[in-house]
């Protein structure tokens, strides 16, 4: 059975410690990061060793580096892997920011977004994989398929790509839903009343065959007398008054074409 360790002590790196300690296949022989307290936490749930700099991690065949973006370079060239396989997770980060120190680089991007305490199973999460050369990328593949039913080889310059449109399908979608909330608390309803909509909202978009195809509301049927009135409601709100009117246009410029 082949061992990893996972390094970092941030949200996927909790979320891959988590899937390997319930693999059958891979042994999670450590979890390694910079906090102490929280490296600890992880490797407790997991129930493995942790360890933290400026110790060095224990030997294992696999090493995947779950750190910030800014922090893949500087840290994989700091440790030293011998001949193991080494991957980081970044979607926005190319392969070769890892160090040319190390033999077998790679990369082992979960598409999915990871917060502390959430347990989320990888059973269908894309599992994007890349190497330098062609037995590095079985290892990794092999793992990926371990943990996931989905599993593809993605280059760094397709990984970027994916990480883009992530960003605007789940950080500014999820912003969109805290304004809303914000916006309630304001006029002192209560936030949890969009909990349904929110829900019903990314249902539809996941099953259709295109988000776009299940756009409603009044940008969408240019109903200008509703939207006027939302803007004044948003005269205390300049900078939400402009984003409103930057959506509601892109929304009904793209819908006349479809």
């Amino acid at each position: 059975m082949k061992s990893v360790v996972v390094i970092g002590s941030g949200n996927v790196a909790e979320a891959l410690a988590r899937a390997l300690a319930r693999n059958t296949h891979y042994r999670l022989s450590q979890v390694f990061g910079r906090n102490h307290e929280r490296t600890q936490a992880i490797a407790s749930m997991c129930g493995c060793p942790f360890g933290c700099l400026p110790e060095r991690p224990l030997p294992a065949d696999i090493y995947l580096i779950a750190v910030s973006d800014r922090a893949v370079s500087g840290l994989s060239a700091s440790l030293d892997f011998g001949g193991a396989v080494v991957a980081h997770t970044a979607g926005s980060v190319a392969l070769t920011e890892l160090s040319e120190r190390i033999a077998r680089r790679g990369v082992f991007y979960p598409l999915q977004t990871f917060t502390a305490g959430r347990d989320i199973p990888l059973d269908d999460v894309p599992l994007l994989v890349e190497a330098e050369d062609p037995e590095t990328e079985t290892e990794l593949r092999l793992l990926a398929e371990a943990l996931s039913r989905r599993v593809l080889r993605a280059t760094s310059d397709q990984r970027l790509r994916l990480h883009l449109a992530a960003v605007f399908a789940c950080n500014f979608a999820n912003r969109m839903f805290a304004i809303g909330q914000e916006l309630l608390g304001e006029y002192r309803l209560a936030p949890d009343l969009l909990a349904p909509l929110i829900a019903e909202t990314t249902a539809k978009a996941v099953q259709s065959p295109s988000a776009a195809a299940v756009q409603t509301g009044p940008a969408r049927r240019n109903d200008t007398p509703t939207m006027e009135k939302h803007l004044a409601l948003l005269s205390g709100h300049p900078e939400l008054q402009n984003l409103y009117q930057e959506i509601s246009l892109n929304i009904w410029e793209t819908s006349k074409k479809t």
